[in-house]
């Protein structure tokens, strides 16, 4: 999506539109129940997930091992009917490990020739585990994919097949000998979703749920064509003029050189979200405006969505980090002190 998008504002749903946000707050809130089969809790880092799928965005988990995030994205990937595919980033994983490469091989009339065979990444939800344990280059592959929705392969172009989601994690421990990834890079996921510790009552209800026999397996809710169906009416929610204002002004006070960013946040914050932030936070918005049901997005659907949104766009200074102030409080307090439109 380029930064010069521009949307009319003067939308109005169609009767079949809104009869298809029904249909996908049933959807959704079937998918929860069923995920809640093998899931225990996490209800926050589902919606969050959801809102990335359906706006066709990617998304980066960050969690200490154990929290199944592995679990949760591929149980995501099978009550859809997806293919899933997991990927464990390594020093040493080359990027064509990800991508795949061209193989000499005996055809049938018994000449040899090269035939593609094609990597993990074509996939519909791949999961880049540890992505910041790869080197530059290999993350460049996988970034590439991303964006541009193929690979390219010794000069051959091949497309990747939608619905196609990166979900990617980060270990926010045993940082040494990892290639972080750069700011420039982290933009390009739309949402942070932090995964924390289950409350004493769901780590009982794990222990149970996983000590036992087999997991059950899911039913398949949702097919590949009508996600794609979902993701084109999540861009038809209509967007009224004040939320366009009010994601602006709230990104545009996260930049310490902006006239309007409050004088608490300048010492605090080296660089701000840019313009992609804004788009992120207003599709963020329409997914869950469409996820819940509602016909037209509201504030408090922007506000639900910006930690997640702006939480890695932001770079806190050194006398931030001495302070412990995060990135998630500075955008909470934003999100407190920034008056509606």
């Amino acid at each position: 999506m380029s930064s010069g998008i521009q949307e009319p504002t003067d939308q109005h749903l169609s009767d079949d539109d809104v009869h298809a946000i029904d249909r996908l707050q049933a959807a959704y809130q079937a998918l929860v129940a069923e995920l809640g089969r093998v899931i225990v809790g996490q209800r926050d880092t589902i919606e969050q997930l959801a809102i990335c799928l359906f706006a066709r965005r990617h998304a980066l988990l960050m969690g200490v091992p154990g929290l199944a995030k592995t679990l949760l994205v591929s149980k995501l990937a099978e009550t859809m009917s997806l293919k899933f595919s997991r990927i464990q980033f390594t020093p040493d994983l080359m990027p064509m490990d990800i991508t795949g490469t061209d193989i000499l091989q005996e055809n049938e009339a018994g000449r040899r020739e090269f035939q593609f065979v094609r990597g993990p990444v074509f996939a519909n939800i791949v999961l880049a585990d540890e992505i910041n344990r790869a080197p530059p280059k290999t993350q460049a592959a996988m970034l590439e994919a991303m964006q541009e929705h193929h690979v390219t392969v010794l000069g051959k172009v091949f497309p990747l097949e939608p619905p196609f989601m990166v979900l990617a994690t980060q270990n926010p421990v045993e940082q040494e000998g990892t290639y972080p990834l750069p700011e420039a890079q982290l933009d390009r996921f739309m949402s942070l979703i932090e995964l924390d510790y289950p409350s004493e009552e769901e780590e009982i209800q794990i222990a149970r749920t996983t000590t036992g026999g087999d997991l059950p397996e899911l039913n398949h809710l949702m097919t590949a064509q009508d996600i794609i169906g979902h993701q084109d009416l999540v861009r038809r929610v209509p967007v009224p003029d004040h939320i366009y204002t009010y994601a602006a002004r709230l990104v545009r006070r996260t930049r310490p050189t902006s006239p309007t960013a409050p004088d608490w946040l300048k010492p605090l914050v080296a660089w701000g979200g840019g313009p992609r932030a804004v788009q992120n936070l207003i599709l963020g918005a329409k997914a869950r405006a469409a996820l819940h049901g509602s016909y037209m997005v509201r504030t408090e659907d922007v506000t639900a969505v910006a930690p997640a949104v702006l939480t890695h766009r932001i770079i806190t200074t050194f006398a931030a980090q001495a302070e412990r102030v995060t990135a998630k409080d500075i955008i909470e307090r934003l999100i407190i002190e920034t008056p509606e439109v």
